[in-house]
């Protein structure tokens, strides 16, 4: 008896030693990254390509059951987007409860006892990326590790944080860019240029601005993963990893600095700070100097990867850790500064910076092991407060829904009735994109004495992310701040107002008490309203100027081999008025119903010529200058022409020089400095191919275009190179003005048009402009005076200039934040057509097309392109 009982010990210990070794067993059949790529995460000169981390995924999500791959989308040059879930693996078998509990707690759909036992029921989701901005090189290549490390090791710390929290990583942001990027460190390795960054943009559009994108959503890189956070999977918290952090310091992180937005639910802000006490408090435990905080980085600005989240009652963070290239470096200890970040001191008494970093050897390792330390933190409190993330996600969005019964609105409605229905439309897209319910109605209604037709967009502000919607619909109010008293302001984080109502020129009206409105729920993507095309078309169909649509629909129908004209005046076809800059076009392949129906086209069929003037246009050629300084505003140009179906060529130095430009209808100069234009790289920066500017032939170049009768178009910056290389009668009316006196950190700036102007027509008289650090201009008028008295001699002749905007006499500020806007830039013009030679050169002192969001200034761009293109 007792032997049977000692060899059933013998087989029961064996049994669970063989069960114990499991997972040691399977960690060693799991591949990590160093197997795959041939070198260790982080190892000095080595970079791994998106091939390369594509392969990796793919074997670490064949050999690991706690790890799950999933395609999410592709990017703009067709490279597929991968996410990774990451839990213990019957977590994984259980993917959809975790996501359905995560989704009735965000969007409130649940009652408080619910909520409270699917909070002890649920997982935490915390979303993890890399490779969003690739010249940042470390996280897109630390993601590898992280996974392999979440998914194998057998730490009490990564048991617990597999079994309570759901991590989503998505390993690179930015597939296209990370090849760019590596591919340029490759060839230049062992050069003078080795820690160089390309010369041109990392993404193919947006560059930088990837981070940007966040509530418009415009490419496909960002809404593939907005759908993941802000419709299906709505994580407590969403971490991006960023690079650099301040000189002479190891990683930033939170608290973040002031101000941060009253809309944003106060339990985020702390929460936010929760997590940076984290890794501060873990950095220090394992040795790890140089984490500072309240650095630069706010929380007032929504659009960014990190501030979004903060708008949906999610925990946004952003950590940005130092040591961007695989290149060694290092700081000699004897050079330590005595503060870093400004005015932060490195002597370890600033409670933001405790733990200086004294400087020596500086690795690429240095950074991946930052961001692995900072987001096991994140991961270790996430998992032991998982009950508490859940709940609190909860409690915010019913606290956004009882605001606004106490607070109002009750509901903001966008109605058919629009100066551009389309734009309209693509409004309500972008707030269901982030997540924003919207309900449609299916009949008529009338409120505040306003009849609005069934098909109106009606959107309850009674829901979970009433933060977001009323940031996106409301004007911004950025505080007055300034970096001590009597000293200059303190320089907003990216903008200070964003309102997109005033950017997109959509009339949005609210709705202030509770009423009876026949709707339906819109469940995808708002379709544009149905078009229509009436009447007989013997001479051709009228498309409205008001619309943005038309351009598209003209530039398709010019392409296919139709005619199109421009009419200079407004007539009636019938009952119907058709402004005057609207397009009558005919024939080619393209079907203008087809057209119609796509863009939601209103068409008037129009039996007989107009007796009106009207000029015929063709299809334009648009020549595009693209220096080889990278220039984001150039990418946001080249993204709206192709969206807009124009022909458009890119021009580097050599083509503007060399090449002939009269077979450019117009030519366009995105908004650059004078100094980058004429000069860009220097060989001390970029190998020779890559540098230089426009230099004088350049300029000569363009000159000589637009004075045998071609059309050039500047934005903002770009105009003052204009303005001192063509000598024309102009200034910058802000040029020399300290910004004690003037100062517009991205804000939305009212100005008026002249809709009688060729080059304004289809626009609203008054609109908001996209004023960033931007400028107003000045007509030269000619001198009277000599040696204090006035001269009476005859008048000079006036320059040819016509003055199509300027910005408003008061109230100028729609949204952000303005010092002196009234005393520099009002009543003065905003945008202006000066005669040169037999051409004329069209100036911008603001962006119309900044980050494709004022819409409500796109068709000063299409006007003058048309103008140019006119037979």
């Amino acid at each position: 008896m007792i032997l049977k009982n000692s060899r059933r010990k013998v087989v029961v210990l064996t049994i669970a030693l063989a069960m114990s070794c499991i997972p040691m067993i399977m960690a060693q059949n799991v591949p990590s990254p160093e197997d795959v790529y041939g070198f260790k995460v982080g190892a000095d000169y080595k970079l791994a390509d998106y091939t390369q981390i594509e392969d990796y995924l793919s074997k670490l999500d064949d050999a690991s059951n706690r790890v799950k791959k999933v395609e999410i989308g592709t990017t703009v040059l067709g490279r597929k987007m991968y996410i990774l879930f990451i839990s213990s693996e019957q977590n994984l078998t259980q993917l959809d409860k975790w996501k359905d509990i995560s989704t009735k707690l965000a969007r409130v759909q649940v009652t408080e006892d619910e909520a409270l036992q699917l909070s002890e029921e649920g997982k935490a989701i915390v979303w993890v990326d890399g490779g969003m901005h690739s010249t940042e090189l470390a996280h897109g290549q630390m993601t590898s590790e992280l996974a392999y490390t979440l998914a194998t090791s057998e730490t009490t710390e990564m048991k617990k944080i597999r079994e309570n929290v759901i991590t989503i990583l998505m390993p690179v942001m930015n597939p296209d860019g990370l090849d760019i990027v590596v591919d340029w460190y490759r060839k230049n390795m062992g050069t003078a240029y080795e820690t160089s960054r390309p010369p041109i943009l990392y993404h193919y559009y947006m560059g930088h601005d990837n981070n940007r994108d966040w509530f418009m959503n415009t490419m496909p890189e960002t809404y593939n993963v907005t759908k993941i956070l802000y419709n299906e999977w709505y994580p407590q918290i969403v971490y991006n990893h960023h690079q650099s952090s301040p000189s002479w310091t190891k990683i930033s992180l939170p608290p973040y600095a002031d101000p941060v937005n009253p809309k944003i639910h106060p339990a985020i802000t702390a929460a936010v700070s929760e997590v940076g006490s984290a890794m501060t408090k873990r950095f220090s435990l394992e040795n790890m100097p140089g984490a500072i905080a309240d650095n630069f980085y706010t929380m007032f600005w929504n659009g960014g990867g990190r501030t979004v989240p903060y708008y949906h009652n999610m925990i946004g963070i952003l950590t940005e850790t130092g040591h961007t290239t695989p290149t060694p470096r290092f700081y000699d200890p004897e050079k330590l500064p005595k503060t870093v970040a400004g005015d932060t001191p490195t002597d370890g008494t600033d409670i933001m910076y405790p733990d200086p970093w004294k400087g020596g050897e500086s690795h690429f390792r240095d950074a991946v092991d930052y961001m692995l330390t900072a987001t096991w933190a994140t991961l270790d409190l996430a998992a032991d407060r998982k009950s508490n993330y859940l709940h609190n996600i909860y409690k915010m969005g019913a606290s956004a829904i009882e605001k606004s019964k106490t607070e109002g609105p009750y509901a903001y409605v966008i109605g058919k009735d629009q100066w551009d229905a389309f734009e309209s439309v693509n409004l309500v897209n972008v707030l269901l994109k982030g997540g924003i319910e919207i309900e449609k109605a299916t009949k008529s209604f009338e409120a505040n004495d306003k009849k609005y037709e069934a098909g109106s967009y009606v959107i309850y502000a009674g829901q979970a992310f009433r933060p977001y919607l009323m940031d996106l619909l409301e004007k911004q109010n950025y505080p007055t701040r300034f970096q001590y008293p009597g000293g200059p302001p303190d320089t907003p984080y990216d903008l200070a107002g964003w309102t997109l109502p005033f950017q997109m020129g959509i009339a949005v009206d609210k709705i202030a008490a509770p009423m009876e409105i026949a709707t339906e729920k819109v469940a995808d993507i708002a379709k544009y309203y149905e078009g229509e095309v009436k009447g007989k078309a013997s001479f051709g169909y009228a498309l409205s100027a008001n619309t943005n649509a038309s351009v598209i629909a003209t530039n398709k129908i010019l392409k296919a081999g139709g005619t199109a004209y421009k009419t200079k005046a407004a007539f009636k076809s019938g009952k119907t008025t058709i402004p005057a800059g609207s397009y009558i076009v005919s024939g080619g392949s393209e079907s203008i119903d087809v057209l119609a129906s796509e863009y939601g086209l209103e068409v008037t069929g129009l039996s007989a010529e107009p007796k009106i003037e009207m000029t015929k246009i063709h299809a334009p050629k648009v020549g595009l200058y693209k220096s080889w300084v990278s220039n984001m505003d150039e990418g946001w140009t080249r993204f709206i022409m192709d969206e807009y179906a124009f022909e458009t060529d890119t021009l580097h130095d050599k083509d503007i020089q060399t090449a002939d430009l009269s077979k450019y209808d117009v030519l366009i100069l995105p908004s650059q400095r004078v100094k980058s234009l004429l000069h860009g790289n220097s060989t001390l920066e970029m190998p020779e191919k890559f540098t230089g500017g426009l230099g004088l032939e350049g300029s000569v170049a363009l000159s000589n275009y637009v004075k045998n009768g071609g059309t050039l178009m500047a934005f903002d910056e770009a105009s003052n190179y204009v303005i001192e290389q063509f000598g024309l009668p102009i200034k910058d009316a802000t040029a020399g003005t300290d910004n004690k006196q003037f100062f517009i950190p991205g804000s939305l700036i009212k100005t008026g048009f002249d809709t009688t102007h060729p080059l304004a027509f289809g626009m609203q008289d008054t609109v908001a402009v996209s004023f960033n650090k931007s400028r107003a201009f000045e007509i030269e008028k000619q001198e009277k005076k000599g040696e204090g008295g006035t001269e009476d001699i005859k008048d000079a002749p006036a320059p040819e200039i016509e003055v199509i905007a300027n910005y408003a006499e008061k109230d100028l500020l729609m949204s952000g934040w303005a010092m002196g806007e009234k005393k520099y830039i009002a009543k003065k013009p905003a945008m202006v057509k000066a005669k040169y030679g037999k051409g004329a050169v069209v100036l911008f002192a603001f962006r119309p097309q900044f980050r494709a969001q004022p819409r409500g200034t796109y068709k000063l761009i299409f006007n003058t392109i048309y103008e140019g293109a006119s037979d």
